[in-house]
């Protein structure tokens, strides 16, 4: 079983169990403002082999590469003026960027499974401290099996990979609960959205002074995490949209409204009576993982409005209730 340790309670010897981990090519679990990450080292390729190996993730479905500033990030990769804009606005912070590459960058052809770009993100806190003290950034996708719901507390890493990994660091609950908005600026200067996130995209507009360009329909090629069309999903089957609950379905519903038929459901979980939309998207994964332990074969969502951090609560909500291969 992974060992447990509480960073608010033992940082220094968090960070330095975390540095000896990683330096042994092991990943380890640590918190983040979005979700927690199974984070390795992104230029050791046996590290970032274990990582795929640990969530059972395609190698084609590339890495989030985790730095510690700005300017560690310019090292190994290539910003324009609005990038840049963008993460001196944003980070550290839930905006990840897709970037080229630098010529021999030293970031290993396996975490961008094979791309010549990379997607780099500064999160905040405990996390971006670990990787100023380890000295090279760390690829960290969500610590979950892959396709499964993202994890927002130490005990959700330890219920689903606890017996595959040596170290979970506990930071509390993941205080925005989504993962990171992904945005790539293409050479023409258009701003493209990858996958709505943790930050809404009205603002990055704003900083930008630009449109985000939304893809009309799933992705053919995946240019960064997240693009799956399955994904996010818990063991039960999800129907989206619900006006109405059957008997023993379990219930997600959203601004304190009651639905017909909900005295009969398995349980019943409001993501925000108060309709706070920031509030949802922190409880999404950890409710629907709660819907999934009522023992439900199927979750009714009601809608979600698409505005704000809405638009991120429907993408993942979308993904997870998509076929599944």
């Amino acid at each position: 079983m992974a060992r447990h340790i509480n960073i608010e309670k033992e940082r220094e010897t968090a960070l330095q169990a975390s540095v000896a981990e990683l330096a042994d090519g092991r990943p380890i679990a640590l918190p983040t403002e979005t979700v927690y990450g199974l984070a390795a080292d992104a230029t050791n390729p046996a590290a970032i082999t274990r990582i795929y190996e640990t969530k059972g993730r395609p190698q084609f479905n590339p890495l989030i590469c985790h730095m510690a500033d700005i300017a560690m990030a310019e090292h190994y990769a290539v910003f324009d003026p609005v990038s840049l804009k963008l993460a001196k606005a944003f980070w550290p912070g839930p905006l990840t960027l897709v970037l080229p590459l630098k010529p021999a960058s030293g970031i290993h052809s396996l975490a961008t499974a094979g791309l010549d770009t990379v997607g780099i993100r500064v999160p905040q806190g405990f996390a971006s401290e670990l990787i100023r003290r380890f000295g090279r950034p760390l690829a960290a996708p969500s610590a979950n099996s892959s396709g499964k719901i993202s994890p927002t507390s130490a005990a959700h890493v330890e219920a689903d990979l606890g017996q595959k990994i040596n170290l979970v660091l506990d930071g509390g609950a993941a205080a925005v609960g989504v993962e990171s908005t992904i945005v790539k600026v293409e050479e023409d200067g258009r701003l493209r959205l990858l996958r709505p996130g943790g930050i809404v995209t009205a603002d990055i507009e704003r900083v930008a002074g630009a449109r985000l360009e939304r893809p009309k329909k799933a992705a053919a090629a995946i240019e960064a995490p997240g693009m799956l069309a399955s994904h996010y999903a818990p063991g039960a089957a999800v129907r989206l949209g619900a006006t109405s609950v059957l008997p023993g379905e379990a219930l997600i519903r959203f601004g304190g409204r009651a639905v017909s038929g909900e005295d009969a459901a398995r349980t019943v979980l409001d993501l925000s009576p108060a309709g706070d939309l920031a509030e949802a998207a922190a409880n999404l994964f950890d409710y629907l993982k709660a819907a999934d332990a009522s023992g439900a074969d199927m979750i009714a969502i009601t809608a979600i409005p698409m505005h704000g951090l809405g638009e991120a609560i429907n993408d993942r909500l979308s993904r997870a209730a998509a076929p599944r291969g």
